[in-house]
């Protein structure tokens, strides 16, 4: 099929040996690739009930049919497994440049199976996978370890493109169930738990580095799609605000409008925003635009701090995630600050958003007297040491390793914990932004705002924000034109700019295949049954759906709030309208592959 290379590589472990196998045109119309054609797999190869850390989970890259080539924003790789953090479906998304390295090995998937014997690192080429005992790097951090690993063990063969690598830290290797895999330094497939995963089967990096590339149907069509979309939208409103500020933007923005998570989960906006605002953090660092191959958006912060303690700091970022969850949550009131904690979780391996919200619930535990280990709000330096006893699991870090729901009832404060599925929420108030109270519930991997970027509508006025009646049906929307965005491994912020038609142009130019709304609809709520159906059969239930009490029990300062019976009407019309049952199963002959 056109624009897929109908090919599966995979690499067993435990013995050292690797398969190339064909996947037939008929997989790839149901289910595309990135995404569906990961959860197809999955749904047909990981064992019902699997450990997450076992060596029989399987752990599957994937990238889209974007990816390599001349579309923009499709330089981008997922990540899908049995997550360790909520033992649930568990996908995650990275940009940069690696991604076309990865591409260049010419498969639709690489599925990672077995466990090694000792840290390893793999290289992925056309021909396969080679093994390197890498004992060595194992302990390194994550950026020191991807560089080492490039010049070590890419092939540079003739003709191959440039070679690039991800990787895991100390977080990963110690099997912190919320570790990230690394890429291109600071980028991360940083939710659910796949450096972990990664970390199980002792991987410690893997190369790729290839010569091939994806052959489209119309590849004159394609070239001239792509010159006159970037013509079309280079001066977009939206491009020109990340390009300026990138994801920093969105602190002024949040508080605001009031649902800017901060005290952990207490306020919906905090007095020191101004302090850790996109626009403060531009003025006093030396802060350029950044972006990953093939886009003319840039939002990424490829940022230098000019003073204080950790002045010369290089990093890319924060991202506004970052800021809400140490800048907010646990109350630090410097950028420089937060760019240094970002720098250490990055290094170390680990999701910025769940250690953020887990030190926040230490800091609450800490102050209730639930453990003996002082952390305070906005004290960095304690911060920071609770983020290294995690990355190496010693003390009440070795409690937190294993996720909120671990943590909260070891000391008592499943009341006050705020996740859903095992997942904490990113940083967009759901009792403010109602529409992100559903969104949060029904994400597969937990509480996520990727799934349908909903806030998107809430905040623009397209919806109001405390409005339940017809919510789902708008979400549905979004939630099904971003599941083709996540076969396609394509960037969340071209939402804007790929509407449904633009996508019906751009899939038929790569593939030849019917790409109407229809036709994508079907692709999206078919992708959308089946990791429903992988969840249910691992032990969802209807009530991993809803929200944390404290969420409907305690309202913001600002008197907005979210009920339970909200939260309930939202879900039913969302089951309703996904032709689930009121349990939120789906019917098992809508589902195809």
């Amino acid at each position: 099929m056109f624009g897929y290379y109908n090919r599966i590589l995979t690499v067993n472990l435990t013995d050292r040996s690797f398969a190339i196998e064909a996947v037939e045109d008929e997989t790839i119309a149901q289910c595309f690739g990135g995404k569906g054609l990961a959860t197809h797999l999955l749904l047909e190869r990981n064992r019902t009930g699997v450990d997450p850390l076992s060596p029989d989970n399987h752990l599957i890259f994937a990238t889209g049919a974007f990816c390599g080539g001349r579309l923009w924003g499709g330089s981008r790789y997922g990540v899908y497994t049995k997550s360790p953090l909520t033992g649930l479906y568990a996908e995650s998304y990275s940009g940069g440049k690696v991604p076309e390295a990865i591409d260049s090995a010419g498969f639709d998937a690489i599925i990672l199976v077995g466990k090694a014997d000792r840290p390893t690192v793999l290289t992925i080429t056309p021909e396969g996978a080679f093994f390197h005992d890498a004992g060595d790097l194992w302990g390194t951090d994550s950026i020191s370890a991807e560089e080492q690993a490039v010049a070590r063990f890419a092939p540079n063969s003739e003709g191959y493109r440039k070679p690039g690598a991800v990787t895991i830290g100390r977080a990963g290797e110690n099997l912190v169930k919320f570790a990230l895999i690394a890429n291109d330094k600071w980028r991360c497939a940083g939710r659910t738990g796949g450096g972990a995963v990664m970390g199980s089967k002792q991987v410690k990096a893997i190369v790729f580095q290839g010569d091939r590339k994806r052959k489209y149907f119309d590849a004159d069509g394609v070239a001239q799609y792509a010159k006159d979309f970037a013509s079309r939208n280079s001066d977009h409103p939206g491009v020109k605000t990340y390009k300026k500020l990138g994801t920093t933007v969105m602190v002024s923005l949040m508080n605001t409008a009031g649902a800017f998570p901060a005290k952990y989960w207490q306020q919906g906006s905090c007095d020191h925003f101004e302090k850790i605002s996109g626009e403060r953090y531009h003025a006093d660092h030396e802060i350029k635009p950044h972006a990953c191959a093939k886009c003319f958006m840039a939002c990424g912060r490829m940022a230098k701090i000019k003073k204080g303690r950790h002045q010369g700091l290089k990093i890319e970022g924060p991202e506004y995630e970052t800021i809400y969850s140490f800048g907010g949550l646990c109350m630090v009131e410097d950028m420089a600050e937060i760019a240094y904690l970002n720098d250490l979780c990055d290094r170390l391996g680990m999701d910025t958003i769940t250690a953020g919200n887990l030190c926040g619930l230490a800091i609450e535990a800490s102050n209730r007297g639930k453990i003996d280990f002082t952390v305070e709000y906005g004290n960095v330096d304690q911060i920071a040491a609770l983020i290294k006893m995690i990355a190496a699991r010693e003390g009440i870090g070795a409690v937190l390793a294993d996720g909120i729901i671990t943590a909260s009832r070891t000391w008592g404060l499943e009341d006050i914990a705020i996740h859903v599925k095992g997942m904490e929420p990113a940083g967009y108030d759901p009792r403010a932004l109602k529409g992100m109270g559903l969104t949060f519930g029904t994400s597969p991997r937990g509480a996520c705002h990727l799934r349908t970027t909903f806030y998107k509508p809430e905040l623009s006025g397209i919806i109001p924000p405390e409005q339940t009646e017809n919510k789902a049906e708008m979400l549905i929307e979004y939630e099904d034109r971003l599941n083709i965005f996540d076969t396609l491994v394509l960037c969340r912020f071209y939402r804007d700019l790929y509407t449904w038609e633009e996508l019906e142009t751009a899939i038929h130019a790569v593939t030849g295949q019917p790409a109407s709304r229809d036709d994508l609809e079907k692709i999206a709520r078919n992708i959308v049954d089946m990791t429903r159906t992988f969840n249910l059969r691992e032990g969802l239930q209807r009530q991993d759906d809803l929200l944390p009490e404290r969420f409907h029990n305690e309202p913001l300062p600002s008197g907005k709030s979210l009920t339970s019976d909200e939260m309930e009407y939202m879900l039913a019309d969302y089951y309703r309208l996904r032709g689930w049952d009121e349990t939120g199963t789906p019917a098992k002959d809508t589902i195809a592959g």
